[in-house]
């Protein structure tokens, strides 16, 4: 696919029956970018820590609280049976958006932090014993870290790290040497918060798998960016978060294989995950229900199903090869300022553009962007490993969505080399 772009605006040329990506039009949907920050228009480029959220996804959560809010299942009258379809409605489509098998195979969760915690803090605590090995990759975030750090500590299981080369790949000789017969689990994300690293996810579940181990992918920097399929994948859990796919904050999703969850004891207990109760013993549901103790958060569930249906609206394939093309544009511009070190550089990435800027703190850079109205992340992206294997403990992070433009990339450039010349 071709691009080609007229004044204010980026298309992407018709192929194979494509429909044309109209930058102005998928803009427009978006009701928080058409304010103006420091007197400039907002560019938003921090979407790798949260995107925003279009009309369509606004409008389906207010409508929720204005014609369907009651609590879900159970209950006789309209309102319940409205919130239970629409919240059940949610979980059909992520069903369909991660390719899985059942919808007994969606948990919602508040994210994918408490995705991960759920599977170390039922199933971990379930099977692991003392002496078994988790493998993690270098390029983790620190809530694929935490929660097996805590784990091994109780239990006195052994972490060992895949390491990455000087791109920021996944070596994978060195993954095959980590595997062995005392690898319960490889938990690993699919692409790098902190580098747009994508990693070799199907080969790795692959050879996990191999070892007699359970996998754990982390989906949550994939979603918004390429298709998701955990049948194709073989995962037995995926994780995201419903804010980095267009969706609401504080609702996610844990995928796992249907017969591994309901051979999971639950995390949390109260009401909505019991069949029967007694002061002796009480009975569980099978999954999902068994994973989803008390009042969840049934509003933005059904945001999240709505920010699915925009996704798909649009086509997941479309956004990637946009996406792909916007990134090697900025690529190509960034790579030639000077003083300016790219941080990650792997031929597969997805839209980060993590750098240093010589002379300059990232949060000098960070306020200085931010005066010309562009939103970026300064810091360590809660991803502290990766960056000090790059010998680095902070770095700028530009990072794109399907709504920036080469508009937006050009501006960036611009004031990056406004900083530069300030120097000089």
């Amino acid at each position: 696919m071709t691009y080609y772009f007229l004044p204010g605006q980026t298309v992407a040329a018709p192929a194979s029956g494509v429909p044309p990506l109209d930058i102005n039009q998928i803009r427009a949907d978006f009701p928080i970018l058409q304010q103006q920050v420091n007197g400039r228009r907002l560019i938003w480029l921090d979407n790798a820590a949260t995107t925003q959220k279009p009309q369509h996804v606004i409008d389906r959560i207010s409508y929720f609280y204005k014609h369907e809010n009651s609590n879900i299942h159970r209950a006789a009258h309209e309102l319940a049976a409205r919130a239970t379809d629409a919240y059940e409605g949610a979980r059909e489509k992520v069903k369909h958006f991660l390719h899985a098998a059942s919808v007994n195979e969606i948990v919602f969760v508040r994210g994918a932090t408490e995705a991960i915690n759920l599977v170390a803090q039922s199933w971990g605590e379930q099977y692991l014993q003392a002496g078994d090995e988790i493998i993690l990759s270098h390029l983790e975030h620190h809530a694929n870290i935490v929660p097996w750090q805590q784990l091994a500590a109780r239990k006195g299981l052994v972490i060992k790290v895949i390491p990455v080369d000087d791109d920021g790949q996944i070596l994978l000789d060195e993954y095959a040497r980590l595997l062995g017969p005392k690898t319960k689990l490889v938990s690993f994300t699919q692409v790098s918060n902190a580098l747009g690293t994508v990693t070799p996810a199907k080969k790795m579940v692959e050879m996990a798998h191999q070892a007699g181990a359970k996998v754990l992918v982390d989906g949550a920097q994939a979603v918004s960016h390429l298709r998701a399929d955990v049948q194709y994948l073989d995962c037995d859990w995926y994780v995201f978060s419903g804010h980095k796919v267009f969706g609401p904050t504080g609702i996610g999703v844990l995928y796992g294989k249907e017969a591994l969850l309901n051979e999971t004891q639950p995390w949390q207990g109260g009401g909505n995950m019991i069949k029967d109760v007694t002061f002796e013993h009480t009975q569980y549901h099978a999954a999902p229900g068994r994973f989803e103790a008390g009042t969840g958060n049934i509003a933005d569930a059904v945001g999240l199903g709505a920010a699915i249906d925009y996704v798909n609206h649009i086509g997941i394939d479309l956004i990637h090869q946009y996406e792909h093309y916007l990134l090697q544009y900025a690529t190509q511009l960034l790579k030639d300022i000077p003083g300016l070190r790219l941080i990650g550089t792997a031929p597969d990435k997805t839209s980060v553009l993590s750098f240093i800027f010589k002379d300059f703190t990232t949060e000098q850079v960070g306020a200085a962007l931010n005066q010309e109205g562009i939103a970026v992340r300064s810091g360590h992206h809660c991803a502290q490993p990766i960056l000090r294997r790059f010998g680095v403990e902070s770095t700028v992070r530009p990072s794109l969505a399907f709504y920036n433009s080469c508009s937006d990339v050009d501006t960036l450039v611009e004031a990056l080399l406004r900083l530069r010349r300030s120097k000089i």
